[in-house]
């Protein structure tokens, strides 16, 4: 397992996904630990000066001009942990959770937000020892924050709340007594301080983009089998096309597509057909991948800057001036969600085209619905229909939440970001687009089997080969409700896959992300 060192500032995506997914390690570097010291002791010095300070000794919200007495100081961050636990739904997965702590933790790491350094200890012990709070997944409207969700996932710091540990659904407190860890007291600001943030979103999204950029690496293998099987031409995907309108995303999905299809004795086969283009769905594959691939690299950038941004609110200045922002509005990362969600949509459109052309003879040329003895046998009818379903409700989900906004907190928070509904439709959306791939390798495979004796190229071959050990030929109808798991679960690993045929036989140089 690797090992990670939060500094507030240099956290990475690749980070994220090995502590939340990989059981990584985490600890504080030690220069945070005299920098929150340092903060914390400013923040202290306008307490004890008589100062007002919002969410320190004032109430919350619409609340922030009722001023809290100093012996209440440590109950009114508890009652505000207790008071904004108001999540509903199904929990967050566990290693969503575990990229919220981290999140969260770095995020305090900056320094900005005057906690204690036994504050990010905390944190990082729960994560360390894998007590996952239980975090429900609806409720945040993404300003000031996620306020609900960082709100339980605080609340088993002090011992309250549920967390799950060695796979069990405990009671917070029983939960730190199994892993040796103690409750939190929390100090003035601190409550406040834990659940200020996009954390909730930025988690969600993090790990969504990080299959996302995996699945579009595999799309471009899944398309190039699909345009083998259709007896489409390479010709679409010189590099002098894409040289002459330059996105990144695009060239480098053509560049892939032209290396994965040299050396195909199908495309020779037909090199001289008199067929002058071929439909959109297999020319305009790099124009459509290429501008997913493009949308996720503006994730990438725009969640790394996120990572390790102050979101805290109030923010405490090296001077000691403790000031009101809006760091906690999720739109800065909100529109990136949809805008992802949105080109992804147009990946799982485009490849459910060429799965529709693969199952219709006129548009393929192979027998219908790729199964011989048609008729008797229904073959791959349904798994274009179920393709057809998913693209049909990603179409629903890339409407955008980004644009919506809602008043809430008695008007005083009167624009929202909804970032975390954008965040979750944009994991929905990966996952139905996993299926989809994989219902088009699905078939692709059984187009390029009915193409014998004819072969592909070396690299798609390999692909081919590896992919029937784990889903056999159709042969005759049988139910493909497993072999359409078996295909979506597969298609994720597709590019290293295809990264390891390159290695081995210097045939391709394996996909990446743009």
């Amino acid at each position: 397992m690797a090992s990670v060192v939060i500094t507030g500032h240099s956290l990475t995506l690749q980070q994220v996904v090995e502590v939340a997914r990989h059981g990584g390690l985490v600890d504080m570097d030690g220069q945070v630990r005299q920098r929150l010291a340092a903060t914390r002791a400013g923040l202290e010095r306008r307490l004890a000066a008589g100062e007002a300070i919002y969410g320190v000794n004032t109430g919350f919200g619409r609340l922030a001009d009722v001023r809290i007495p100093d012996d209440d100081l440590g109950q009114l961050q508890l009652n505000l942990l207790r008071s904004h636990a108001c999540g509903v739904g199904e929990p967050f997965s566990p290693d969503v959770v575990r990229a919220m702590l981290l999140l969260r933790a770095n995020v305090l790491a900056t320094g900005f937000a005057g906690v204690r350094p036994e504050v990010v200890d905390a944190l990082l012990a729960l994560l360390n020892a894998g007590v996952h709070p239980v975090v429900p997944s609806v409720g945040s409207v993404g300003a000031s924050g996620d306020l609900a969700p960082l709100a339980h996932l605080a609340l088993v710091l002090v011992g309250e709340g549920e967390a799950t540990y060695r796979g069990e659904r405990l009671a917070a407190e029983e939960a730190l007594r199994r892993a040796g860890l103690a409750a939190l007291k929390l100090a003035p600001k601190e409550g406040l301080a834990l659940i200020n943030g996009t954390q909730a979103m930025c988690a969600v999204a993090a790990l969504a983009l990080a299959d996302a950029e995996r699945l579009l690496e595999a799309a471009d293998v899944v398309a190039a089998l699909s345009v083998d099987a259709l007896q489409g031409t390479d010709t679409a995907f010189l590099e002098e096309i894409h040289a002459a309108r330059p996105h990144p995303g695009q060239r480098a999905s053509a560049r892939t597509l032209w290396k994965l299809l040299q050396g195909s004795e199908l495309r020779e086969a037909h090199r001289e057909c008199p067929q002058v283009q071929d439909a959109y769905s297999l020319r305009c594959t790099p124009q459509v991948h290429g501008a997913a691939r493009d949308a996720a690299t503006h994730l990438h950038s725009r969640l790394e800057i996120e990572f390790n941004a102050a979101t805290d609110n109030p923010m405490v200045l090296a001077d000691d001036r403790v000031v009101s922002g809006g760091n906690f509005h999720g739109a800065g990362v909100a529109a990136a969600f949809d805008y992802l969600a949105v080109a992804l949509t147009a990946v799982a459109s485009i490849s459910e085209r060429r799965s529709a052309r693969l199952v219709t003879p006129e548009q393929s040329g192979l027998p219908p619905f790729l199964v011989e003895a048609s008729g008797l046998n229904s073959g791959f009818m349904m798994a274009q229909v179920t393709a057809a379903a998913l693209v049909s409700e990603c179409k629903t989900l890339a409407h955008p939440a980004s644009v919506d906004s809602i008043p809430t907190s008695a008007g005083r928070e009167d624009h929202v970001s909804m970032g975390t509904w954008a965040a979750r439709k944009l994991a929905r959306v990966v996952e139905y687009l996993r299926i989809v791939l994989g219902i088009e390798l699905l078939l692709a495979a059984q187009g390029i089997d009915l193409r014998r004796p004819l072969r592909s190229s070396p690299v798609l071959e390999q692909v081919h080969a590896a992919f029937r050990r784990t889903v056999p030929r159709l042969e005759r109808d049988r139910a493909l409700y497993p072999d359409i798991a078996a295909a979506a679960k597969w298609v994720g690993g597709l590019s290293n896959l295809v990264a390891d045929v390159a290695q081995a036989t210097g045939e391709v140089r394996a996909p990446g992300r743009s």
